[in-house]
């Protein structure tokens, strides 16, 4: 996406969260600054359309965000953009790793070549290194087992049922077994990031800009992200929008910040938290409805996503 179509995304996004109503080109024209005809402005919308950032409802010839343009909004320019301070997103945890199929291959004696299909059709291919050769009928044997017995069920579930189910099959492929099930939980289990965005826009805050010391360990979290991470699942556990004031934090390079945060959800089940970090002076009662807007708007974009899947 090239600037000027970002520009104009994050016009029509930041109007449509002011008013709610799908937005026009000839507003856009009038609210992006940007010296483009409506005209010009209908052919971006399109091409942003058919991107899928926005959406056209039937009862409007304004544009709407899509789930994949809030995204791209939270992620990329919303939150730092809108408030001038640094934005930060939790992504939702992956739940548990399931397959909806799996199969061994062999490869050569001591190498098997280990293929998983997940619900969501992805395929994932892994390479175990057995510590005895396998002939293809005991792999098939195993495939079939597999699939037979455990298909569709969490994989950190099935290293529990192993010890009994194997006793039907005997010892000779329970080292496989358990190879495939660490391989394989490793392989589909993601657990939740953080995404930056925004950072240098404390540069330009005057809390921050004359104290270079405090920016360098304020970069230092962003880098590290675990901290960070921790602050950011607590606050996923708490209803609506939390703000930590300095030390409030228990994070060393914020006792001089101010951290809001609110958690997102989809389909009723909170997913993800957003926030901003910036000084301790900032306008709280700017920032605060900008951050559980936010939230509630993307949990509205993903829960409607959920339903029409």
């Amino acid at each position: 996406m090239d600037p000027r179509s970002q520009h104009l995304l994050k016009t029509l996004i930041e109007r449509y969260i002011t008013d709610g109503q799908p937005v026009g080109s000839r507003a856009l024209s009038r609210q992006s600054g940007l010296e483009l005809s409506p005209a010009t402005i209908r052919n971006v919308m399109a091409d942003l359309e058919e991107l899928g950032f926005i959406a056209s409802p039937h009862t409007s010839a304004g544009r709407i965000p899509t789930p994949k343009g809030y995204r791209f909004f939270v992620d990329s320019l919303m939150l730092s953009q809108l408030t001038q301070f640094a934005g930060v997103v939790m992504t939702p945890k992956r739940r548990e790793a399931t397959f909806r199929h799996l199969e061994f291959l062999r490869l050569s004696e001591r190498r098997v070549l280990l293929i998983i299909v997940t619900a969501e059709n992805d395929v994932q291919n892994r390479i175990l290194h057995t510590d005895r050769p396998y002939t293809q009928a005991q792999l098939v044997e195993a495939t079939n087992f597999f699939n037979h017995n455990f298909a569709g069920t969490p994989l950190g579930a099935i290293r529990g049922r192993l010890a009994e189910e194997l006793r039907a099959l005997g010892d000779d492929i329970a080292g496989l077994m358990r190879a495939a099930v660490d391989v394989g939980e490793g392989a589909l289990s993601r657990d939740e990031s953080l995404v930056v965005s925004g950072e240098r826009n404390l540069l330009n805050a005057g809390d921050f800009s004359s104290n270079m010391q405090r920016l360098r360990l304020l970069f230092d979290l962003f880098e590290q992200k675990t901290s960070l991470l921790h602050l950011l699942d607590a606050s996923q556990q708490a209803e609506g929008v939390q703000i930590y004031i300095g030390g409030e934090s228990g994070l060393l390079p914020l006792d001089e910040c101010s951290v809001v945060t609110a958690p997102y959800e989809a389909g009723g089940e909170v997913i993800g938290t957003l926030g901003v970090i910036g000084p301790t002076r900032m306008a709280y009662e700017r920032v605060v409805p900008i951050v559980d807007v936010t939230a509630k708007l993307l949990s509205s974009a993903l829960s409607q996503q959920i339903a029409d899947d």
